[in-house]
């Protein structure tokens, strides 16, 4: 194995870790902060047509105004089913129709129910960060036993486990300034 599998390696572990990042970008934006946002609304899943589809392949979702969602459905007799699923998910919203779009008026938050919000992100973050520490011990697994197996030589090694720590430190560093930038607009700290 020579120097360009370490290359290899970098980037498999790049890729692994940016994966895990945009995973916790991804669920840190399905938190909701006091703000209209229609990804807090991602994991509703609507009973129509004989199955459970997600909300956003029944509706067309926007923000008017910074404390209102509007569902619109692409088809008028889901709209019961569509706002059943809102009121019966777990994100405490209390929907309305007039018989042709669903309005979601996202309540101001409770400093209680902030914090609980804000230890929420700080659990996913943590689960960021140790998927991002996991990645670092395999490839650190790996370069030790290509060492080990004389695949590259002991300057190699401490080369790429210096690029791996960099690579790793680079991602929890994002993951902390996600996590820090959810608990401002929780807190606005």
């Amino acid at each position: 194995m020579d120097v360009n599998d370490l290359k290899g390696l970098f980037a498999e572990v790049n890729k692994r870790m940016t994966t895990s990042l945009e995973h916790v970008r991804h669920e840190l934006a399905g938190v909701r902060t006091g703000r209209a946002s229609v990804t807090i609304l991602e994991g509703v899943q609507v009973d129509a047509y004989g199955s459970k589809m997600p909300l956003n392949q029944l509706s067309s979702l926007s923000v008017p105004e910074p404390a209102l969602i509007v569902a619109q459905p692409f088809d008028p007799s889901q709209i019961g089913a569509i706002e059943k699923a809102i009121r019966s998910s777990d994100l405490g919203l209390n929907p309305s129709n007039d018989g042709r779009v669903v309005r979601i008026p996202i309540p101001p938050l409770t400093e209680e129910r902030r914090r609980e919000l804000s230890r929420h992100v700080h659990k996913m973050a943590e689960e960021g960060r140790n998927v991002v520490r996991q990645v670092r011990r395999d490839a650190n697994d790996r370069l030790k036993k290509l060492l080990k197996d004389h695949k590259i030589s002991e300057d190699d090694e401490k080369k790429g486990l210096d690029e791996v720590q960099k690579i790793t430190d680079n991602h929890i560093k994002q993951v902390d300034d996600l996590q820090k930038k959810k608990d401002q607009d929780l807190l606005g700290h």
